[in-house]
């Protein structure tokens, strides 16, 4: 798979340090607690008591900026470190609701870790149907943490081994895993994932840690934990299988027999997957809700042109799966740079997998101008974007100090290798 130049960014380099020192696989914490849940598992296993869910049920519209007085009156009348586990435990559920949604992520269990490295919901759920549409029945979900992927699978009808050597995190998978009626089908065992015997299911689903402890997202693939090389060979002896990787993941580091599924949630790329069992070789972007998937099918790049009346922003899916192209023929577009993911048509063709813009203006990049332009068209509501430009948004707002009742769109950006800035406002359907 050959990488697509207008969607080619420079990256941080590849992090190997830790590659040559690697503790057993699975998940562990990245980082000290902070405070926000529990911390061992004496303080999680108080949680599951009468007395600790029901200090939890009075904490569900926990106002965190009356925490002090809040822990004060119900150290009075519980154990002081159980209201400390409680709070903790009510302000990861609070945060949790954003990707769980409220009925779930208040009935569930978290850690700090868990609720930054867990999938959202609506991704795992689709994750999850395509393992069902392959006839999948059991999975092994191997460095499985809270069980976020474990209940969507659940859920899909197909019974769960979910395996993490932390054993927090496994107590709190089963919590999680009862919590919402799932224990007849999510069996949470902890060990290290490379000492599984996965063949007696009929699919591998892999999510190695990407993070490490004080020096944040790993880049390097084989820095993973477990490495991407280990993932790989589990998946290729199991009939299907699925490994969670980063979105930024080199096409060249993707394997032959591999299908490669970049994925985004109302705008927001989460993943990539490699899908082992179904297309070797396909790339694909997918867009929640849904879903809509855009498959690659080997166009030429598109050519370069003028700025026409209407700028299209693929979704980052698109971009991150180099189907720039497949966009740009969709809406008979060209780019406005060979670098830059964006494409301009002299017509409106809508397509879901990019957003349309009219376009008023297309100028150099000239702050005041800029300034001089949006004060004439009494502009106060200034959305800034950017691609192939190193101006900070907020910078130029700041500089610019737009004032007025209307709004506008600027693409701070690169036409034809020179920086450019474009005025205008989402496309309207006639």
């Amino acid at each position: 798979m050959a990488p697509h130049p207008v969607s080619t960014r420079p990256g941080r380099p590849a992090d190997t340090a830790a590659a040559h020192h690697r503790p057993p696989a699975g998940r562990h914490p990245r980082h000290p607690d902070r405070n926000n849940g529990p911390v061992d598992l004496d303080s999680f296993s108080a949680l599951l008591t009468d007395e600790g869910r029901t200090l939890l049920g009075a904490l569900r519209d926990h106002d965190p900026a009356q925490e002090l007085a809040t822990a004060t009156r119900l150290r009075r009348e519980h154990p002081a470190a159980l209201v400390s586990a409680a709070l903790g435990q009510a302000r990861l559920r609070q945060r949790a609701a954003a990707k769980f949604g409220d009925e779930d992520a208040y009935r569930m269990f978290f850690t700090p870790n868990g609720v930054e490295q867990s999938t959202r919901a609506p991704v795992a759920a689709y994750r999850a149907g395509r393992f069902a549409a392959l006839g999948v029945r059991t999975v092994a979900d191997l460095c499985c943490g809270i069980g976020g992927d474990a209940i969507a699978l659940a859920r899909a009808g197909i019974s769960v081994l979910a395996v993490d050597r932390d054993p927090l995190t496994c107590a709190v998978a089963r919590a999680n895993a009862e919590a919402l009626g799932l224990s007849g089908l999510i069996e949470v065992r902890q060990a290290d994932v490379t000492e599984i015997d996965t063949a007696p299911c009929d699919a591998v689903f892999v999510d190695p840690a990407r993070r490490s402890s004080g020096r944040g997202r790993i880049f390097d693939p084989e820095a993973y934990s477990p490495p991407l090389s280990w993932a790989v060979g589990a998946a290729l002896k199991a009939p299907h299988a699925a490994l969670k990787v980063a979105p930024g993941i080199p096409h060249e580091a993707v394997p032959a027999e591999a299908e490669a599924e970049w994925i985004s949630d109302r705008g927001d790329v989460k993943e990539a997957v490699l899908w082992f069992g179904t297309d070797p070789g396909t790339v694909r972007a997918t867009l929640l809700p849904g879903p809509r998937t855009l498959p690659g099918t080997g166009l030429p790049d598109p050519g370069t042109g003028p700025v026409g009346r209407y700028l299209y922003e693929p979704d980052g899916a698109v971009v991150r799966a180099h189907l720039v192209s497949e966009v740009a023929r969709q809406v008979e577009g060209r780019l406005i740079d060979p670098t830059i993911a964006y494409v301009t048509a002299d017509g409106l063709r809508p397509t879901p997998y990019a957003t349309a813009y009219e376009i008023t203006d297309a100028l150099p990049f000239n702050v005041k101008k800029l300034k001089a332009l949006l004060r004439e068209r009494e502009v106060g509501v200034l959305t800034v974007k950017k691609r192939g430009s190193a101006v900070e948004p907020e910078e130029l707002r700041r500089k610019v100090r737009p004032r007025g009742p209307r709004s506008a769109t600027v693409f701070l950006t690169r036409v034809a290798g020179a920086p450019a800035m474009l005025l205008g406002h989402p496309a309207r359907e006639d």
